[in-house]
């Protein structure tokens, strides 16, 4: 499963920088992707119209796509502009994500958090405001949590962790790019770490994904974003590979980290699901149980 890619991009439909560049062909992107063995794919929700929108690719796509409901750190300023003000667009976001967990179309909440890095696209006090508002909302929706963390993780910790018992199906933080510590500290409170080409831009980055559990490791591409490029220290691991497709060449990188392949990861993915579901529990808190459609 591709738990992070952002099919609500206008560039999946022919469109760049405002210009219909070619016709769509959303179909045939997610045909190719099958072909290539991937099952199933996490739509990411980063505001409320682009949750609509995975929501609606979710229904379209019934079994393959599910959608994500939140608003991304970098777009927290909208709360303040909504019409009918923070309250009205926390209750839309509220009522939305309750009705497509309701139906199998939202299968996580978020995609929530803190950008440091960012400041100019969203204020500190906002989106510290409006993280934690989510996290309310959260609380009551009770799907698990799809975070994103920049350069902001005392406060990222300190938010969540005061919100921890009442959300025990925990979640993940995707596109992690933080220290081996930081990466430990949330493994320890229960969560998963998504990694993609962002995750592998220096050889410190490549240290903490090799120290990721792989019980605790999740892949994504956060498409059309964060592939892996020619600058990284990640394409040192790729430099005698075959042409083969970008998503299979990440794989490569990860297969290096602990001198396994990615099947293993994949098989102990589904079968902390099946344990999830046999045993009737949370499976210890992992995000995989809030999915148990996507086994």
């Amino acid at each position: 499963m591709l738990i992070g890619i952002n099919f609500t991009d206008p560039v999946f439909r022919g469109e760049y920088h405002g210009t219909q560049r070619h016709e769509s062909d959303f179909e045939d992107i997610i045909q190719r992707a099958l072909d290539a063995g991937c099952k199933k794919f996490m739509v990411t929700g980063s505001d409320l119209d682009e949750s609509k929108h995975a929501i609606e690719i979710a229904k379209a796509h019934p079994g393959l796509c599910y959608a994500t409901v939140g608003v991304h750190p970098c777009s927290a300023k909208l709360f303040d502009t909504h019409p009918g003000g923070p309250l009205a667009l926390l209750s839309a976001l509220r009522s939305l994500a309750l009705e497509a967990k309701e139906a199998g179309q939202a299968v996580a909440f978020g995609e929530i958090g803190l950008d440091y890095d960012r400041l100019f696209l969203t204020p500190k006090d906002q989106q510290l405001k409006y993280f934690e508002a989510q996290l309310e909302i959260a609380v009551e929706v009770q799907l698990p949590l799809f975070l994103h963390s920049r350069a902001a993780s005392e406060d990222f910790e300190k938010l969540l962790g005061a919100k921890l018992e009442q959300l025990p199906k925990r979640g993940l933080v995707h596109s992690f790019t933080g220290t081996i510590e930081e990466m430990q500290r949330l493994v320890a409170l229960g969560f998963d770490i998504g990694v993609n080409g962002c995750s592998m831009k220096t050889d410190e980055n490549v240290e903490v994904v090799k120290q990721i559990p792989l019980e605790r490791l999740q892949i994504e591409t956060d498409g059309p974003w964060c592939e892996m490029r020619p600058s990284h220290a990640s394409a040192k691991f790729l430099k005698d590979a075959p042409p083969l497709p970008k998503a299979v060449k990440k794989r490569e990188v990860l297969q290096g980290t602990h001198g396994q392949g990615t099947q293993r990861v994949c098989d102990n993915t589904s079968r902390r699901i099946r344990d999830c579901k046999n045993k009737g529990h949370h499976c210890g808190g992992s995000v995989r149980c809030g999915m148990e459609k996507l086994d």
